[in-house]
């Protein structure tokens, strides 16, 4: 194209952002560790697929998989209130929905969740590990098309990895990323710049996200994914650094797409 033409073409519609991304992570059963993923195919108006796909509900709690609803986190086992789950590593095999739970990397259970036997030795390992924590046995739920998330809506959650960075500045010590189980870690931006694509529209590989709002953090962040202990107070070092106890955002995608681990992150 010579000097004259490209003068004559229209400008790109997209902004770019400096930001790519760093990691991709999903988490197949509410409350237990990230699997991380190379690439993901994204659908209008649906989470990572697989993300979520499954809970450890209290006895008693009213979940009806024939007519799923939303229910607060504390239906369930969750990092809040039971930081014993990080001790485990849960791997999980979509293509036979086998889940093998390990600790100190040995397995200690194994089970295909979509099998009511498969299903039964994952609750009764919980039953055991929990100590009481559980209520009783939790039933280990799922409905199609249902997604556990702590969003009523099905949204991807994305985290700046420099504004991590900015809260061991205020703490003054290293902050496990993984704290803040975000589906999309992002780096080469500035820190708290995401904050700034609220309404705004994103372009991540063959997909686009529309960005809806902050994350407030709540006790769960205080756990250290690598040891279970509760050891820093997250939401509370946010509040006295910056006024607010958020980090990261909320995205609906608008349009499906393949995104993978290194893509661009434009503004369209």
């Amino acid at each position: 194209m010579n000097a004259s033409a490209a003068a004559d073409s229209p400008p790109s519609q997209a902004a770019a952002t400096g930001a790519r991304v760093a990691r991709l992570c999903r988490y197949p059963v509410k409350g237990l560790n990230a699997q991380d993923l190379a690439r993901v195919e994204l659908a209008p108006g649906q989470g990572l697929p697989e993300d979520r796909r499954f809970a450890l509900a209290h006895v008693g709690a009213p979940f009806d998989p024939s007519h799923p609803e939303w229910l607060p986190k504390s239906h369930f086992l969750m990092l809040m209130k039971n930081e014993r789950l990080a001790l485990l590593e849960a791997v999980y095999d979509d293509k036979t929905a086998t889940l093998e739970i390990r600790r100190a990397g040995k397995r200690v259970a194994r089970g295909v969740l979509t099998s009511p036997v498969g299903r039964a030795v994952i609750e009764d390992f919980f039953a055991a590990f929990m100590k009481g924590e559980a209520l009783g046995k939790p039933r280990l739920v799922q409905a199609p098309g249902h997604m556990f998330s702590d969003s009523r809506a099905k949204v991807v959650s994305i985290v700046n990895l420099a504004s991590v960075a900015d809260l061991e500045r205020i703490v003054g010590r290293p902050v496990d990323a993984r704290r803040f189980r975000a589906n999309i870690y992002v780096e080469g931006l500035a820190p708290w710049a995401e904050f700034e694509w609220i309404g705004r529209s994103l372009s991540i590989g063959g997909a686009r996200l529309g960005v809806v709002q902050r994350i407030g953090r709540c006790p769960a962040t205080d756990v250290d994914p690598a040891t279970g202990m509760r050891d820093m107070n997250v939401p509370l070092a946010l509040r006295r650094g910056h006024g607010h106890a958020d980090m990261g955002v909320y995205a609906e995608v608008t349009a499906g797409g393949l995104v993978a681990a290194g893509d661009a992150i434009e503004i369209v």
